[in-house]
C-alpha cells in the first residue's frame, strides 16, 4: 500500500501532469481553426523544434526535485498568501548606483500551491535598472533559481526567463509565484513545463518582476524598453550575488512569452548598446504583443478585451500624458481602479467583448486617442535588431480577425529582423481547436514555448 508521504509527494507530479496534458492559454492568443494556414518564412539554420516528451518535461531533475520535496507548514503556506515582505522595502538611491547593481538579496525556498521541490537554490534580489529612457534609475526586483545537480553553479549556463505576466498589481509577479504568492496566477501555470526543461538541462533561470514586486502604484509592464532593461539588469545583478557562484562569462538566452514576450524582444534589440558585457547567444520570442496599436484593434469587443484595456493602464506609468482617469468615464474610472490593483487572473477576463470606448468619455476612440499614440508607436518591435539568434513562434492559424496576436505580425518581425543581419528562425505553431482536441498535449506545450528549449540547448552547444 501506498504510505501518505509518498502520496503527498506524488500530488505535485499530478499536478503538474494536469497543467500540461490540459493547460490553459494563459491569455496569450486565441486560435482559430478556421483560418487560413500560415505562409512560413523560410529559416535561416537547419534545426527544428519539437514538441518534448513526457519523459523529457518529468526528467531525473523534475522527478528528483519533486519526490525530494516537502508540503509547507500552514504557516508557511498562510505567510506567503498575506505577508508584506519587508525584503521589498526599497533603499533610498544614492545617485551613484549603475544599471544592473545589486541592492540586496535573500535566500528563499521555492513555493509553489503548498510545494517545496528539493534541489533548488533560490534567492529573491533587488536591483536598479532604467526606465524607458535608459537612463532614469529605477528599483526592480526578481528572482533568480538555480538547480542542484552536481553541475558547479560556475559552470552553468543562464536563462533569463519573462513569463506571460500582465498584472498591473502589486504581490503580482514572478517572486511572489515562485514563493508561494499569487498560486493560481496563469503565467506561473504556464511556466512549469519550461522550467522542468531548463532545470533538467541544469541552466539557472532568472526572472525579474519588471518592477518592485510590492509597489502598489501600477507597474509599467507594457512598456518594453522598460521591461528589456529589467530584464538584462537581472542578469548583471545575479552575477553580483556572490553566494550563487554564476559565472559573469557565462552564455545566456533570453526566453520570452506572450508579456514577457514583448520584454525580452525589447531586450535582444538593445543588449548591444545597453549591456554589451553579457554574453547572450540566442532569443526565443513567442506569442507577444508585436504592433500594440494592432493588439488594441484586435482586443477590441474581444474575448480578451479586458487585456486591451490592462494594456494601457500598464503603458501609462511611462507615459503619463495619455491621463487615463481624465478621459474614462464612472464605470471606465471604477474598472480602472480595481485592475490597478489586481493580477491578470483573473480580473482581466471581466470585460469579454464589450467594446473599449464604452469605458471612455463620449468621442474618445482608444484606438485613435491622439495622447495614447506615442506610447503605442514607443512600443512596437523592430526598432534594433538583436546580435544573438533568434527564435520566433506563434500561431500559425492567428491570421484570423478574431485573433489577438496575428500571426502576419510575427511573420514581418522575422523578416525585418532578418533584414537587419540578425540570425532568424521563423517556426508558427499549430494552435488550431483541431488540434486542442486531438493532440491537446502538444497543443498545450507548444503555447507554453517548450519545444523551443532544446533550440536554446542546440545554440549553446554551437
Amino acid at each position: 500500500m501506498m504510505s501518505s508521504a509518498t502520496f503527498r509527494r506524488l500530488v505535485p507530479l499530478v499536478a503538474l501532469t494536469v497543467a500540461l496534458v490540459l493547460p490553459a492559454t494563459a491569455g496569450a492568443e486565441v486560435p482559430d481553426s478556421d483560418a487560413p494556414k500560415d505562409v512560413q518564412t523560410p529559416v535561416s539554420e537547419e534545426f527544428r523544434t519539437d514538441t518534448p516528451t513526457l519523459g523529457e518535461v518529468f526528467n531525473g531533475f523534475t522527478v528528483g526535485a519533486l519526490s525530494s520535496g516537502e508540503f509547507a507548514s500552514e504557516e508557511e503556506i498562510f505567510t506567503a498568501l498575506t505577508a508584506d515582505d519587508p525584503f521589498y522595502d526599497e533603499p533610498v538611491l544614492t545617485g551613484a548606483e549603475r544599471p544592473g547593481d545589486l541592492l540586496k538579496s535573500k535566500k528563499v525556498d521555492v513555493l509553489f500551491t503548498g510545494y517545496k521541490p528539493g534541489q533548488l537554490d533560490a534567492y529573491k534580489i533587488m536591483y536598479v535598472t532604467t526606465g524607458i529612457d535608459g537612463s532614469t534609475p529605477v528599483v526592480s526586483t526578481g528572482i533568480m533559481m538555480i538547480p542542484i545537480d552536481g553541475t558547479p553553479a560556475s559552470e552553468k549556463k543562464i536563462i533569463s526567463y519573462q513569463e506571460a505576466n500582465d498584472s498591473v498589481g502589486g504581490y503580482c509577479h514572478p517572486s511572489s509565484h515562485w514563493t508561494g504568492g499569487d498560486p493560481l496566477d496563469g503565467a506561473s501555470w504556464s511556466a512549469l513545463g519550461p522550467l522542468a526543461l531548463m532545470f533538467g538541462k541544469g541552466y539557472a533561470v532568472v526572472i525579474s518582476d519588471v518592477g518592485n514586486n510590492r509597489d502598489r502604484d501600477p507597474h509599467g509592464v507594457f512598456a518594453g524598453k522598460f521591461a528589456g532593461h529589467a530584464q538584462l539588469d537581472a542578469v548583471r545583478a545575479a552575477f553580483q550575488l556572490q553566494d550563487s557562484e554564476l559565472n559573469p562569462d557565462a552564455e545566456i538566452a533570453l526566453f520570452g512569452i506572450a508579456g514577457g514576450g514583448v520584454g525580452s524582444a525589447f531586450a535582444a534589440e538593445s543588449a548591444q548598446s545597453y549591456a554589451p558585457e553579457l554574453d547572450i547567444v540566442s532569443t526565443v520570442l513567442e506569442g507577444m504583443v508585436i504592433k500594440p496599436r494592432t493588439f488594441m484593434e484586435t482586443t477590441d469587443s474581444s474575448v480578451g478585451a479586458g487585456f486591451g484595456f490592462a494594456t494601457l493602464l500598464g503603458l501609462e506609468p511611462w507615459y503619463p500624458e495619455m491621463k487615463l482617469n481624465d478621459k474614462l468615464n464612472p464605470v471606465g474610472r471604477a474598472i480602472a481602479d480595481v485592475y490597478r490593483g489586481e493580477c491578470q487572473m483573473p480580473a482581466y477576463f471581466t470585460l469579454p467583448f464589450v467594446p473599449l470606448a464604452s469605458l471612455f468619455a463620449p468621442g474618445i476612440d482608444p484606438i485613435t486617442e491622439p495622447s495614447f499614440q506615442r506610447a503605442y508607436d514607443d512600443n512596437v518591435l523592430g526598432h534594433g535588431a538583436p546580435a544573438s539568434k533568434v527564435l520566433i513562434t506563434s500561431c500559425a492559424k492567428d491570421d484570423s480577425p478574431m485573433s489577438l496576436v496575428p500571426a502576419a505580425d510575427a511573420r514581418e518581425l522575422a523578416d525585418t529582423y532578418r533584414s537587419r543581419g540578425t540570425d532568424v528562425s521563423y517556426q508558427p505553431t499549430d494552435c488550431s481547436m483541431d488540434r486542442a482536441v486531438a493532440d491537446p498535449y502538444g497543443w498545450g506545450t507548444d503555447l507554453f514555448g517548450m519545444q523551443t528549449i532544446d533550440w536554446i540547448a542546440h545554440n549553446f552547444d554551437n
